[in-house]
């Protein structure tokens, strides 16, 4: 079989990243957390796109939003009815993160349930976590990977990008090591958690603490799980992800099955109907003790956290910046996003800011692949000349 940048290609689908391979890096050390917690020893579940060049430049660190994991891009099998990675029109050759360039990195965080070390991983005792896992932030998913990239011996990222929280790893990177970052792509995120952000990651814990099989999450010996509540908890973030416009585009006030109402409490209407699906189809792939701990992440998030106040944090940045929000993003709004480049700019940092006039809400920058690949593979490769420029004019040293 032929292989495109060390992965087996699949003939039918000629510009995806092709079958690639979940892959394991186990540390044995104490991993220090914010709360003064610690892990002793995780593991990180990763996938790696593209060829690292010989001088160890090219790595670009994705990071993952709530619901996303590890598997960015490509397919695990050959089957044409699999779907791809989460964000797969964006990774692979030609694309927005041009695996012909740059060696593309995503690891599952660490708090997640996709291979990564998280609430449902067994503990020293032999036994699942559960509610002993310590509670994290998004500093902590950092930190984590800083040993993912040690792991890799990769000394700097060309860049880190997100979106949602995504971006906010991407932020904390350049804050927190800043010596070990070019470029951030921060996208379709919020530099400090909004009170609304808060409230409506509650009402998803909520429903999971009520779904009486959560057991107050002591449920992976039973064949139960508190797959109710979480369902309902995804319905609420799902939510958050669109907008009314894209709502009534979709759906409208369409009816599912029938042509009138019921006039009972079966599902009246399409957008029930999806909304059901959702819900129930992320039951099969996630866990909600990980939803609990990453929400909370989620709340805990404030990039000036630790160092003072905003700007005291971002003039620790030595990377460029590039900022994206949406206007139809009521999650993390343009305003949010607008905060972050006025303190950027008031205190001399290198940034670009798009706000992008799109009707897909908070999921627009999933959605909206052509505009996104012109204005980010754009921006990454003005950064890479520009890079590639100034190590031609570097001067050589002298070893006559």
């Amino acid at each position: 079989m032929a292989t495109l940048n060390g992965h087996h290609a699949r003939p039918h689908d000629p510009h995806s990243v092709g079958i690639v391979q979940r892959q394991y890096a186990h540390f044995d050390v104490v991993l220090p957390l914010r709360s003064g917690a610690r892990l002793e020893g995780f593991t990180l579940a990763y996938e790696t796109y593209g060829q690292l060049n010989a001088e160890r430049t090219n790595a670009i660190m994705i990071c993952h939003a709530l619901s996303g994991d590890a598997h960015v891009a490509g397919y695990f099998t050959d089957d044409p009815a699999e779907k791809p990675g989460w964000w797969d029109e964006a990774v692979g050759p030609g694309k927005m993160f041009d695996t012909d360039r740059y060696f593309v990195i995503c690891s599952n965080v660490i708090g997640g349930c996709q291979g990564s070390t998280g609430p449902s991983s067994l503990a020293p005792d032999g036994r699942p976590y559960a509610l002993r896992f310590p509670v994290l932030t998004v500093a902590d998913m950092v930190r984590a990977q800083t040993h993912l990239l040690e792991f890799l011996n990769i000394p700097t990222l060309f860049a880190v990008a997100g979106g949602s929280m995504g971006g906010m790893q991407a932020l904390q990177w350049a804050v927190d090591y800043p010596e070990r970052v070019r470029n951030v792509l921060f996208i379709a995120a919020t530099p400090v958690s909004s009170t609304q952000n808060i409230a409506f990651n509650e009402l998803g814990r909520q429903a999971i603490y009520a779904d009486p099989r959560w057991n107050r999450g002591d449920y992976y010996d039973s064949a139960d799980r508190p797959d109710g509540g979480l369902a309902v908890a995804r319905m609420i973030g799902h939510i958050t992800y669109m907008c009314e416009d894209s709502l009534n585009h979709k759906f409208g006030r369409q009816f599912h099955g029938h042509d009138g109402y019921g006039f009972t409490f079966e599902t009246d209407f399409e957008v029930e109907s999806y909304f059901r699906y959702q819900g129930q189809k992320f039951t099969q792939r996630f866990d909600a003790n990980s939803y609990l701990y990453i929400t909370k992440a989620l709340d805990y998030f404030d990039i000036a956290d630790g160092y003072g106040s905003l700007s005291a944090a971002l003039e620790r940045l030595r990377a460029e910046t590039l900022v994206v929000s949406f206007s139809s993003d009521w999650l993390y709004t343009a305003e949010q996003a607008l905060d972050l480049v006025t303190v950027l700019e008031q205190i001399g940092k290198e940034v670009e800011y798009h706000l992008i006039q799109a009707n897909f809400g908070h999921d627009s920058f999933l959605v909206e692949v052509e505009l996104m690949t012109r204005l980010i593979g754009g921006y990454l490769d003005r950064q890479w000349q520009r890079e590639q420029a100034r190590l031609a004019e570097t001067p050589k040293p002298d070893v006559s």
